[in-house]
């Protein structure tokens, strides 16, 4: 059952969200959240970028996003391809959230959105700082632990309805990997 999208009169009520969300994490879920209180839509827009190897194709990382925040009316997920200025101006938005980590997440941010605003000084950046559980929280280490640590050390990490999916993807992928490893030794 789809629901219905109320979209916001003020472009500067309209904020996007994006990432790679190889896979969500329950530092992005918290982003989302309060993103969402701040915002009268928050558009989780992921992100396709041909220069990482992603777990997950970018139609099940959207599938999933669409999993745990479907409970939230106000916040939708898209997949977009190209420059986030783009994806954001063409969606009639204004505003672009970030979720802040680290001291290097900052610099990070900080050149990006200088790029982004010389792009289109008309789209503002607007920063959350991650709750400090999820401070040291990434998509590599999610996968890590899902390689060896298991069920009830994911849990930790990534929303529950997720864990299933995370490990069988991850240890399908070691299995591959494993294999690759072994024609290259040859």
């Amino acid at each position: 059952m789809e629901r219905e999208e109320k979209m916001p009169s003020d472009p500067y009520r309209k904020a996007v969200f994006t990432g790679t969300f190889d896979p969500m994490t329950l530092g992005h879920l918290d982003v989302i959240r309060r993103g969402r209180l701040l915002f009268e839509h928050l558009v989780v827009g992921i992100g396709v970028n041909p220069n990482k190897q992603s777990l997950f194709s970018v139609e099940e990382r959207v599938e999933m996003a669409r999993t745990v925040t479907g409970a939230f009316d106000n916040v939708s997920v898209e997949a977009f391809e190209g420059l986030t200025v783009h994806y954001v101006r063409q969606i009639g938005a204004r505003v672009i959230l970030r979720g802040l980590r680290t001291l290097s997440d900052m610099e990070y941010e900080f050149g990006m959105t200088l790029t982004n605003h010389k792009l289109d000084p008309r789209i503002d950046t607007v920063f959350l700082m991650a709750d400090a559980e999820y401070s040291h929280v990434s998509s590599s280490l999610i996968r890590q632990v899902a390689r060896f640590g298991g069920s009830e050390a994911l849990q930790r990490f990534v929303p529950e309805e997720l864990v299933d999916r995370v490990l069988s993807k991850a240890s399908s992928a070691e299995g591959r990997l494993t294999v690759a490893q072994a024609g290259d030794e040859k």
